[in-house]
């Protein structure tokens, strides 16, 4: 037996946050070593921070990551175990994204990214070149300070892996596992049992077990350990890095990390056996067969033993059940570990969220109570780090801390129900009971009377004073009194988040909460400029339905039972008059259902539909209920609201990534703001669909014909919904 402790790990860095990135690096070595292991892998970038974006375009940053990096060579932190460490490198006139493989104080070569992530959320080709000649290693000439500090000139730069005398050890980095013609394949044929993937991958709903299987599938027939490291945590951005640190074995998981947690630094330790996944290969035929007609990668020699021989000491790691989150879990302990990071390192002293008593804010309300029971309890459990903050945060003196979740809200959330004329009873105490069951310092702020004051002066200007609909305003006037309600309560929300603190003799500012959901952006249902203008969003991303189905997971899970009788109640923004004949509804307004809006996202997004391609798809989806026009008129709904309110996700909040079909502009859905909202060419292909279809549907009854319908409707590409008609899985 060659027995093999390798360790990989989860880290909270902080883009640009030297200092912070170096410790918990240092952090995660030392715990490695202490375990045993003698391979060390890190996440991508992980000196800089991950996030860093065009920082990456200065020097200064490659710079200070050289520095780091030698910092940890000139101490004994990988003396006799290998460590792989990512930074930003440039050799002449590019610059890499590179993991560096060090050991016993020497830098045994650096292994620049392949393949780049420039898709969604990512960005990679902006900062970095990817490494193109995979027929050798080059030389590369250490910069002067980092050569005389260890004294070594040069390094091994490129694709290739390293041959210690008893087994072979690779990387493979983020990007490259998901390819079409992955490294690992080749490098398995080479003799390679040992994948470093260094990664840093965000969190997504209903995502982790995608990359799993991907781990899975890599070793399950070529063999091999596969070990993945990964960020975790907000490093700075709209990105939560969701962690699962892992180690896998010929397609078995047997060490798993958290996906959602506070820590700074997680080492998961595994103890495995090369000589199993030199067995495996030796038992199947075809990968005997390729192998020996293999094209030859480049390695690096180290004349050193790293593998342990037999001994019952050494427990091997067993198979293990995968973890996997719910989707509302996720929803609870993603946000809520955001909200943590982004609170503890903005310098501010909590949270104030404008609660209504609707679905939407409550959740918000829910994750920020979901947040302070993961602080009292990772404190119970002994992190030293969480506890600091926690005081440092919420105030605590003579050696206080948070023990209850609910005293610890109070100190650092605020929660606001703003009423107006329009507000009903019912709302109201559904925020106040919510509130009591949180913990948060509530406050009921009536705002008729700014509101009152803005249409006096108003009609002091110009003789005229506007009226609701129902009142026999028009609709520009009824449009414009609401629009008024929700920008002063953005308004009188700063305004508190400012002063409460002051008021309540605390230090720093408060934070304000967003909650508009991604359904709402995606169809411009929300005010420019009002409560939904925020700080942050924790939901800005996620559906009414994933956030409906939360809601009534939380009021069991979190403890906060008046959920339940918040997520029964029909949405409503409650800034019309409530009549006996007349109550405002969110669907009525926008003339569609969120559960419509969900399906327009995915095939607007995620399936790259424009307003033609949506209504084929949406002719196999719906066209057992729906005549083709009625699914026409749908269509030009949906994409007319959203090309005229396209302009408010130019100033959208920041908002938590958690969707496949965010419409967030800033770096995930890149679309104009500026549309001719007619769609005339578009709408008129759609039109002349209408017609033909209709058209063979009286062919249809006329000759029994069965067959020309479908081929039909079948024309130009609609099979995006037909496959995943039968399979609630397959996408829509």
């Amino acid at each position: 037996m060659r027995l093999l402790k390798v360790a990989t790990c989860n880290l909270n860095q902080w883009a640009m946050d030297f200092d912070c990135n170096l410790k918990n690096i240092k952090e995660s070595i030392t715990r490695a070593k202490e375990a045993g292991a003698v391979i060390r892998l890190g996440p991508e970038l992980e000196i800089t921070g991950y996030g860093c974006e065009d920082h990456f375009l200065e020097l200064d940053t490659v710079n200070h990551a050289w520095e780091c990096l030698k910092d940890i060579l000139l101490g004994d932190w990988t003396d006799g175990i290998l460590c792989s460490i990512g930074m930003p490198i440039i050799k002449g006139s590019e610059r890499y994204n590179c993991q560096v493989l060090c050991f016993n104080r020497k830098i045994i070569m650096i292994r620049p990214k392949m393949w780049l992530a420039n898709d969604g959320n990512y960005r990679e080709l902006r900062w970095f070149t990817t490494w193109k000649q995979k027929d050798q290693l080059v030389e590369f000439q250490l910069p002067l300070e980092i050569s005389e500090a260890l004294s070594q000139t040069s390094v091994p730069f490129g694709y290739g892996y390293i041959q210690f005398l008893d087994t072979a050890v690779a990387a493979e980095i983020c990007e490259e596992l998901f390819a079409p013609n992955p490294p690992h394949t080749e490098l398995a044929l080479n003799g390679v049992e040992v994948f470093l993937n260094a990664s840093g991958s965000h969190h997504q709903l209903r995502k982790l077990d995608i990359r799993l299987r991907s781990f899975i599938g890599a070793t399950h027939t070529r063999g091999g350990v596969y070990m993945y490291s990964n960020h975790q945590g907000c490093d700075g951005a709209r990105l939560y890095y969701d962690g699962c640190c892992c180690v896998v074995v010929n397609g078995e998981v047997v060490a798993q990390g958290s996906q959602f947690s506070l820590k700074d630094v997680e080492v998961v330790v595994a103890q495995v056996d090369l000589d199993a996944v030199a067995s495996l290969r030796g038992s199947i035929s075809s990968f005997q067969e390729q192998a020996s007609c293999k094209t030859k990668v480049s390695s690096v020699a180290v004349p050193y033993n790293i593998c342990q021989p037999f001994n019952l000491k050494m427990l091997l790691s067993s198979p293990q059940k995968i973890m996997y989150h719910s989707p509302e879990e996720e929803i609870a302990f993603g946000p809520g570990c955001w909200l943590w990071d982004y609170l503890r390192r903005s310098g501010a002293s909590g949270f104030l969220l404008p609660l209504s008593g609707g679905a939407d804010s409550s959740s918000v309300a829910a994750i920020v109570g979901c947040m302070c029971q993961l602080v009292v309890k990772e404190i119970a459990n002994g992190d030293e780090q969480v506890k600091a903050d926690a005081i440092r945060v919420g105030n605590y003196t003579d050696g206080k801390f948070p023990i209850d979740s609910k005293e610890f809200a109070k100190r650092i959330f605020y929660t606001v129900y703003m009423g107006s004329e329009n507000s009903s009873e019912a709302t109201k105490m559904r925020a106040k009971v919510l509130a009591d069951e949180i913990g948060s310092w509530h406050l009921d702020v009536c705002i008729d009377g700014v509101v009152s004051s803005l249409l006096s002066l108003f009609q002091t200007l110009t003789g005229k004073r506007p009226r609701y609909k129902v009142d026999g305003g028009s609709n520009v006037e009824n449009l414009g009194l609401q629009n008024i309600q929700a920008r002063i309560r953005m308004v009188l929300a700063f305004m508190l988040a400012s002063f409460l603190p002051w008021v309540h003799n605390k230090k720093g500012f408060y934070l304000v909460l967003g909650s508009s959901n991604v359904d709402e952006a995606l169809r411009g249902y929300l005010t420019k400029y009002d409560c939904s203008a925020a700080d942050i969003n924790p939901i800005g991303s996620i559906s009414k339905q994933d956030l409906r189905n939360f809601l009534r997971w939380a009021a069991n899970h979190l403890g906060y039972s008046s959920l339940a009788d918040i997520e029964a109640a029909p949405p409503t923004a409650e800034l019309e008059p409530i009549r006996s004949n007349y109550s405002q509804l969110d669907e009525v307004d926008m003339g569609m259902t969120y559960e419509e809006l969900s399906v327009y996202g995915r095939l607007r997004k995620i399936f790259r539909c424009g307003p033609v391609s949506m209504f084929k798809n949406l002719c196999y989806k719906w066209g057992g209920t729906l005549t083709p026009s009625e699914v026409a008129d749908k269509v030009k709904h949906f994409f007319k609201y959203y090309s005229i309110n396209r302009h408010k996700m130019t100033v959208l909040t920041p908002s938590y990534h958690a969707e496949s079909y965010s419409p967030e502009d800033n770096r995930f859905d890149l679309r104009q703001f500026l549309y001719n909202a007619q769609w005339p060419y578009q709408f008129r292909k759609v039109d002349e669909l209408v017609q033909e279809l209709n058209g063979d549907k009286v062919a249809f009854k006329e000759t029994g014909n069965h067959e020309k319908l479908g081929a039909t409707a079948g024309a130009g590409g609609m099979g995006v919904v037909a496959a995943a008609a039968g399979d609630p899985k397959a996408g829509l």
